[in-house]
């Protein structure tokens, strides 16, 4: 079985979201900065200059606001 050309990029994504979540647990972070985070991080992609990786991106924004959108990465009290 190969390994997809994603791998990596998932198991970062996966990382990430259980540091935000254990954060918000253990009450180092509130819910507002954890998503404002998530937001900086979807912005700085929305924002990025035209270029040769418009694409990804755009994608990148869009999985991030998808996130956000679904309360993946804190818990909803």
């Amino acid at each position: 079985m190969s390994i997809p050309n994603d791998v990596s990029g998932t198991a970062a994504l996966a990382i990430c979201e259980s540091l935000l979540l254990a954060l918000n647990d253990h009450n180092i972070l509130p819910e507002k900065e954890i998503v404002g985070i998530l937001e900086d991080a979807a912005a700085a992609h929305e924002l990025a200059p035209s270029g040769d990786r418009d694409a990804l991106h755009r994608a990148v924004a869009t999985l991030i606001n998808g996130i956000l959108a679904g309360g993946n990465s804190v818990r909803r009290r």
